[in-house]
């Protein structure tokens, strides 16, 4: 189809993926971002086989993983010292696969680098709170009073509090808390895993490496505590001590890094939601991301779905012969992977985040079993590696050289 002038709203990371992507098919592309600079918010995430697919396609693969940390295995423990998640890449086909742990500013960087080397303009302090169809177009508005040129098409990728959105409920009772330390020279952790541990549901924390981040070299972790977030304010007034030792009761082996954090500020606060727009498409504009479908990250796989989503609508658009042929093309090769992982993790997010005994049980009893035998670690690792239901092929994708890459990523110093 011809060329279009496409407006993304949204500089993170499925914003920056989809300028490069769209604009490397010829379209002209403006990026329009609230910050007056724009900036990574959060701490680490994990890169799945699917989202490193896409940035394999967009030439990044090399430099995200010379960032990261492999991680081979999600292992979790309960109060009574009981394996309750112990998902491996390597249960996967073909051997070799890996999740990546990396700091979302090192993912960010080699993203936003590579939109200002290929020109991409892009509009800062421009905070969107709406839009507006005309005949030939449509136009962002600003919250400064202000309006964008009529694009032939926007896309909004601003997240599960986005503005072009309509407005919707979802936001889940548990949140986390969530910071980066530096990894510690003597701890008993290890660099290839995510490890987490639990009391029930009502407790759960986690520790991600995430290798160096850029211009680093010192290795880092990203450390997460989950919480309901109605009692942010509890903890805050209950203080920093209180916290560590709730912490320290579950995990006694984290005192060291926690004497890293002298300051409530080093902690944020995410709070998560549940939704899924049932028309992710209206006139001229098309939701991707957290904007069409938003979950709890238990499966990890936030960052990854936005990357496919970003990688279905470039496809849609070349393979159309007009906007609306190309916008229904990307959302439909997309629907079937985006429902089935709402689903799982609608279904999994209760067996580490509630604050009812059941679920716990469910999972400690029938689930970690379960996990260990028959097709129970393959189809585990197919949903941690966001390969179920089959999304590469369907998105003519095809998995990177994991042997190549292997020999690339940050390794202990």
């Amino acid at each position: 189809m011809r060329d279009l002038d496409i407006a993304v709203a949204g500089c993170g990371i499925a914003g920056l993926a989809a300028a490069l992507l769209l604009h490397r098919q010829g379209h002209g592309v403006t990026l329009y971002e609230r910050f007056d600079q724009p900036r990574p918010l959060g701490s680490g995430l994990m890169i799945q086989p699917t989202g490193l697919a896409v940035l394999a396609q967009l030439g990044l693969a090399e430099e995200v993983v010379a960032n990261g940390a492999v991680v081979t295995r999600l292992y979790g423990l309960n109060t009574l010292g009981e394996t309750v998640l112990d998902a491996r890449y390597a249960d996967l086909r073909p051997t070799g696969l890996f999740g990546l742990g990396i700091h979302r500013a090192s993912l960010f960087g080699a993203l936003y680098d590579a939109v200002v080397s290929a020109g991409i303009p892009l509009r800062t302090g421009s905070e969107v709170v709406g839009s507006a169809c005309e005949a030939h177009g449509r136009r962002l508005h600003f919250a400064e009073g202000e309006s964008s040129p009529a694009h032939d098409l926007v896309v909004d990728v601003l997240g599960v509090a986005s503005s072009l959105a309509p407005n919707s409920e979802g936001w889940l009772p548990y949140g986390a808390l969530w910071t980066t330390l530096p990894w510690p020279a003597d701890g008993p952790f290890d660099h290839a895993r995510l490890e987490q541990r639990y009391e029930r549901a009502r407790k759960m924390a986690g520790i991600l490496p995430t290798g160096v981040r850029r211009g680093s070299r010192d290795l880092e972790l990203s450390l997460f505590w989950s919480l309901r977030a109605d009692g942010v304010t509890r903890m805050q007034e209950g203080g920093l001590l209180r916290w560590k030792h709730d912490f320290l009761e579950l995990w006694p082996e984290c005192a060291g890094i926690l004497e890293q954090i002298v300051d409530p500020c080093q902690l944020t606060f995410a709070r998560y939601a549940h939704r899924t727009l049932r028309r992710p498409i209206e006139e001229r504009l098309i939701h991707l991301g957290d904007a069409w479908h938003s979950a709890s990250p238990q499966l990890g796989q936030g960052a990854n779905m936005a990357l496919l989503d970003a990688w279905a609508l470039a496809r849609g658009l070349a393979n159309a012969s007009d906007l609306a042929a190309g916008l229904n093309a990307a959302i439909s090769v997309r629907r079937s992977h985006v429902a089935l992982y709402q689903r799982m993790t609608a279904f999994f997010t209760p067996l580490y985040q509630s604050d009812a005994a059941f679920p716990a049980l469910v999972r400690d009893l029938l689930f970690a079993p379960l996990s260990r035998v028959g097709p129970g670690p393959r189809v585990q690792g197919a949903l941690v590696g966001g390969l179920a239901g089959g999304p590469l092929g369907r998105l003519g994708l095809a998995l990177p050289d994991y042997a190549a890459l292997s020999a690339t990523v940050a390794v202990p110093r």
